[in-house]
This record gives C-alpha cells, structure tokens and sequence, in this order.
C-alpha cells in the first residue's frame, strides 16, 4: 500500500474529516481502515498516523492497496507523523512510545483544526495508561481538547440509536460523584445540551430528562439530599431562565431511562459515568458514539476503548462504532449549515 505523506490539504466544498488513528498498538489504525474502507467518498478524509503501523496492519488485513488508496485522486489522504519506531512496535502491547505517538496524532489535529485545514474530528481510541508511561497527564479526549481550545462548560455527549445521554460526571471514582454535582455545572450542561439538540441535531424544543443521583431519586431527601438541595433548584431555575425545551426530572434513573427508551425523551442527563454506559451498550452497543458538545467544530470517537487483546488479530477488530462516529461528525457538521 501507498500512503502520501503529509498531503498539501485543500479546500474542499466536502467535509473534511480529521481521524486520529490513536495509540498504534490498540485496535484503531484496524478500525481506520475497516471504516474507510467502507465510507470513502462519503467526505473528505485525513488520516493523521503512521505509514508504517497503517500498512503494516494493512497487510494483515490483506487489503488490497487498488481497493483503498491513499493518492492525489481519493477521498484520503494521510497526514504521516513518521513517529513510530519499527524496532519497538508491538501490536496489542501497552508501552510508553504508543502513549506518546496518541498524543502527537491529537496534536497534529489540534493543529489542522486551528488553521482550519479539517473541519471536524473523529478519535481513535488511547489508553491513559499508555500516555501515562509516556510521563504526560491525560484525563480524556474531553478535556484535553478544552484545554487546548480554552472552553469551558463542554459536555460529554454519548449517544446510540435507541438513546443521547449527556454526563454530569465523567471519568471520576463513584465514591466522588455526589460531592462533584453542583448546581451551576448542573445547568450549564443541561442548558449546552439543550443547545447543542437544537444546533446540531435540529431538534427544535428538545425533550430533557434529568436523572436522580440516588436511589429512587432520594424519595424526597429520604435517601441522600442531593436531589433537594442541587438537582431541583438547577431544573427549577433553567424552566425560568430559558424557555426553549421541556426539562423533566429529577426522576428515579431506571425510570428515566426508561420512559426515554419509549421515546417520551430526546435526551437523559446522568449524574455519572456508568448511568449512562450500562444501558448504550445493553442496547446497541455498535451504533454507540461518543460526542464533545461545546468545542468550536463537531468531534466524535468510537465508544470503547483501544481493545489491546484485539490489535494482535486485527481481523476481528469490529469497526462499527467508529463507522458510526464517522457518519455522526459528518452529519453533524453540516447540520449547522442547513439550520
């Protein structure tokens, strides 16, 4: 396989799609190319990765380079670090010189983002362990690029085709979710939910459901206070303040859940991680896309992790979350320009 290297990137009247390919070693450069394989010519692709690592699993894909190309005439280019050593490359092995390969890629499309040269971006998955080897601090995906683009108040945003959370709390022990709920985090990612249904997703008075952090949403402070004392005061002062959408809740979370799998909701607040993740990957685990409301351009990512036991028998590899990812960021791009 031929991969151009570092292509001279145009304006396009297409999307621009920016994909990271994450940490080498885990499954993403497999699922980049399942993916791509299957939705070139949807949009405008930049790869951003390695030469080596992409064709090195291209071959054990047994991809045929005529079937996938990355030339001046396709709809992918590769933008190619170069950063990988081939001496110390192990698929499937979580090591320091992958973290940091991760990293380099996000930067790169930080930079294509900033010049303008991509118009939305697409993660691989990495491991913050890896990146952790590597002697970096990375908390996530979210909030590295709101760092990186100075925004404040960005959602985490995970959707499937039966359900949109978005989470209060994210990567944090449970044992700190409740003393991390307060009340202005609270509205402000109801209200840049609420913003980003209507902006990207054209639903015009999104349906809210905000879920209760207790059991039974505290059956009126009987079990913990939070309910009382954050989560109603922030629902009461947003119905106030802004009329532009339905806001429910707090409600017990297996009945909000619920209720929106009936389609009563367009979307469900969950006050932590696993609130969420539980019931998307009970229902469609393959459809599932995770999605940063609030930055200046749409990214996703694939919703699971880098699967190191997979990378070693890339053939296996499912590419479905990513495929999906790719075709929300697209989708969502241009929603803005139709609205």
């Amino acid at each position: 396989m031929r991969l151009k290297s570092n292509p001279t990137l145009k304006p396009s009247t297409t999307i621009r799609v920016g994909l990271t390919i994450g940490d080498p070693a885990g499954i993403g450069p497999a699922i980049t190319l399942k993916a791509l394989k299957i939705l070139q010519g949807k949009a405008h692709f930049i790869v951003i990765g390695d030469s080596f690592v992409l064709d090195k699993t291209a071959r054990v894909l047994k991809i045929n380079p005529r079937d996938f190309p990355f030339s001046n005439s396709s709809s992918v280019d590769l933008f190619d670090l170069n950063n990988v050593k081939r001496k110390y490359f192990v698929p499937g092995k979580i090591n320091a010189r992958g973290g940091k390969a991760s990293l380099e890629y996000l930067d790169a499309a930080v930079e294509l983002l900033k010049k303008r040269k991509i118009d939305c971006l697409v993660t691989c998955p990495i491991s913050k362990e890896a990146i952790s080897l590597a002697g970096s601090k990375f908390s996530g995906h979210t909030e590295y690029l709101a760092d990186k683009f100075n925004c404040k108040n960005l959602v985490m945003m995970l959707i499937n085709d039966k359900f949109k959370f978005s989470l209060i709390t994210r990567h944090i022990p449970l044992k700190d979710v409740c003393r991390s709920i307060n009340r202005y985090d609270l509205e402000n990612n109801i209200l840049n939910t609420i913003k980003g249904l209507q902006r990207l997703f054209l639903i015009r008075n999104p349906r809210v459901v905000v879920c209760g952090v207790n059991p039974h949403a505290s059956d009126n402070g009987v079990i913990g206070t939070e309910e009382l004392k954050v989560i109603n005061p922030a629902i009461k002062s947003l119905r106030k303040k802004y009329n532009g959408a339905t806001i429910t809740g707090p409600l017990p979370a297996d009945v909000a859940i619920s209720r929106a799998s009936e389609g009563e909701f367009d979307c469900v607040i969950a006050l932590y991680h696993d609130q969420a993740l539980i019931p998307l990957k009970l229902t469609d685990f393959d459809s599932g896309v995770n999605f940063t409301l609030g930055l200046p351009f749409v990214r996703t990512s694939p919703l699971h992790g880098t699967a190191f036991d997979l990378a070693v028998k890339p053939g296996s590899a499912n590419p479905n979350s990513l495929i999906a990812a790719i075709k929300l960021a697209i989708k969502c791009s241009l929603s803005p320009k139709k609205a």
